[in-house]
């Protein structure tokens, strides 16, 4: 097959040169900020760093194998794939119901438009704080279990290893939907309303309109909210920092692989070269995971 060759008329490549100019302060600060950075994670990456005497010792795939034979590395891989499987689904879902119940005829909807959108107004931080005054011994969480004889005596849900982690998952999930509720919404505003009519005339309940034509209709943005909470559950650090004071405990229940990170890179452990590897690792699961989503929802759509 012959390549046919498209020329460019001078007004077209003073259009892209232009266009180049106006590109070029982002490249530059892209390649300086992050590509930059990038490559000296890599290199961080085969090296053995001590960062009080500023040495750089060449070690090769060392702390590649170590993470293969490393306890606490693969405790903390655990609990944050643990939490992004059990989070990701569920707010997913929730904020999808939700923002279908919201966009329906029911009394002031727009009054619980408005509640369920405040925790997006709160910071992550003081989120946490109050989920740990929430759940504390003598907090309202356990106050109501004992309340209504679910418990004998408060559960310290803070300290104890079986109860941390999920504490921090229903914060999450609590803090996100709202979030995500509000993209549905907006897009459930373009649904033709047509479509729920005609649906009514076939004497389709709430259940199948919700089914064959809301779910369907909002698949497009649905991929959106699963890469863009998964990306963010992987990448949990901040929840987990406070709940454990910096140390992933009780009994590393509540460490992520960015906590573990923060703590080998500026911890006592002193071990920058090892914490970029884990950087790096992470980085590339996202980076597999946002692409096998992308590929899903390019096969799906319709041309």
């Amino acid at each position: 097959m012959k390549t046919v060759k498209r020329c460019y008329t001078g007004y077209e490549k003073r259009e892209h040169v232009q266009g180049y100019v106006f590109l070029t302060p982002a490249i530059i600060i892209l390649s300086v900020f992050i590509g930059l950075s990038v490559l000296f994670v890599i290199y961080l990456s085969f090296h053995k760093v001590n960062l009080f005497t500023r040495t750089y010792e060449f070690v090769g795939l060392q702390n590649y194998k170590r993470v293969f034979t490393d306890d606490i590395a693969r405790i903390g891989l655990k609990n944050t794939l643990m939490f992004s499987v059990v989070v990701v689904p569920v707010q997913t879902i929730m904020a999808l119901i939700i923002s279908s119940v919201l966009n329906s005829k029911i009394k002031g909807k727009y009054f619980f438009r408005t509640v369920y959108f405040l925790p997006t107004l709160t910071s992550s931080s003081a989120l946490t704080m109050i989920f740990m005054f929430m759940f504390s011994v003598s907090g309202p969480i356990n106050g109501a279990l004992l309340r209504l004889h679910v418990v004998e005596q408060g559960i310290n849900f803070l300290q104890e290893p079986a109860f941390a982690l999920k504490v921090i998952m229903a914060m999450n999930i609590w803090s996100t939907i709202p979030m995500y509720t509000t993209m549905y919404l907006a897009s459930l505003q373009d649904l033709p309303a047509s479509m729920y009519e005609a649906a009514d005339i076939d004497g389709a309940g709430p259940v199948k309109r919700f089914l064959y034509i809301t779910v369907p209709y909002l698949k497009p943005i649905t991929m959106y909210v699963l890469l863009t909470s998964i990306i963010g559950t992987l990448q949990m650090f901040d929840q987990a920092y406070i709940f454990s004071n910096g140390s992933g405990g009780p009994a590393n229940s509540t460490l992520t692989v960015s906590l573990m990170v923060y703590k080998y890179a500026f911890g006592t452990q002193n071990a920058m070269g090892y914490a970029a590897t884990l950087a790096l690792i992470l980085a590339v699961i996202i980076m597999v995971i946002s692409m096998l989503a992308e590929k899903a929802n390019s096969e799906e759509r319709v041309y």
